[in-house]
């Protein structure tokens, strides 16, 4: 019989970019996620454990504590105790590689209210920095831009993240505002499913390699970018903040 390895769930989701700035364009494509308990990692059959790993060296802090460590750490570092349940949304390590454009941590205290959100980004430069919102009932809240991520796109701004924590439906929104305008929204929707060994196989056969899908699709639109001769902007030297690597 399946059954659930885990309390995690996996959200079947079309995540879309949209371009403003100089050229109107839109990416898109369909991954799958994990939504997991920090405290509570799948426990997978061994079979499948290759297409589904969660290492701390994925994430912010240091590699030889747990991700919720090292979360725990950076959130004392902002003056927030961790005291109850952290849930975290984020691509798996599948045979020995993984890209999380986007992580997203809920963090809850004692009473199981949340107390904050945390969204991890990377870019395709081996770059991490984690932004501490603090959203209201709607999971909103504005915070400056402070990372490099597209060279296609100017430092300096703010996003409005729009980050509810997933139920049955996921639906996150990033926009980045500029100058009154929006170069570029980012979002994601899907729907979700347990994290059963059958459901995590069939998710595995049907969208294999999921992180080198992901960042083989963001290189091929950097690429059509570039050749549609939209402006580099140049990469700043990156600083990580303490704690974050």
């Amino acid at each position: 019989m399946w059954s659930a390895v885990t309390s995690a769930a996996l959200y079947h989701a079309r995540v879309r970019h949209i371009r403003h700035e100089r050229i109107k364009t839109r990416f898109e494509h369909s991954v799958y996620m994990w939504l997991v308990d920090l405290d509570d990692l799948p426990r997978l059959p061994r079979w499948l454990r290759p297409f589904a790993r969660f290492a701390a060296r994925d994430h912010l802090g240091d590699p030889a504590l747990s991700i919720k460590d090292n979360l725990t750490r950076w959130l004392a570092g902002q003056g927030i105790e961790v005291r109850g349940q952290v849930l975290m949304l984020t691509n798996a390590r599948v045979l020995g590689y993984v890209f999380n454009p986007l992580t997203v941590f809920w963090v809850h205290d004692a009473t199981g209210a949340l107390d904050c959100v945390v969204a991890e980004v990377h870019n395709t430069y081996g770059e991490r920095h984690c932004y501490l919102l603090r959203t209201d009932e709607a999971g909103r809240d504005s915070v400056d831009k402070e990372f490099y991520v597209s060279p296609f796109l100017a430092m300096g701004g703010h996003y409005l993240m729009r980050l509810p924590r997933p139920n049955e439906r996921l639906a996150l929104t990033i926009t980045l505002r500029q100058n009154g305008t929006t170069p570029f929204t980012a979002s994601m929707v899907g729907t979700r499913a347990p994290a059963t060994t059958a459901a995590v196989a069939r998710a595995v056969m049907r969208k294999p390699l999921m992180p080198h899908r992901v960042t083989a699709s963001i290189r091929a639109h950097g690429i059509a970018l570039w050749l549609r001769r939209i402006p580099v902007v140049p990469r700043p030297r990156h600083v990580p903040r303490e704690g974050v690597r």
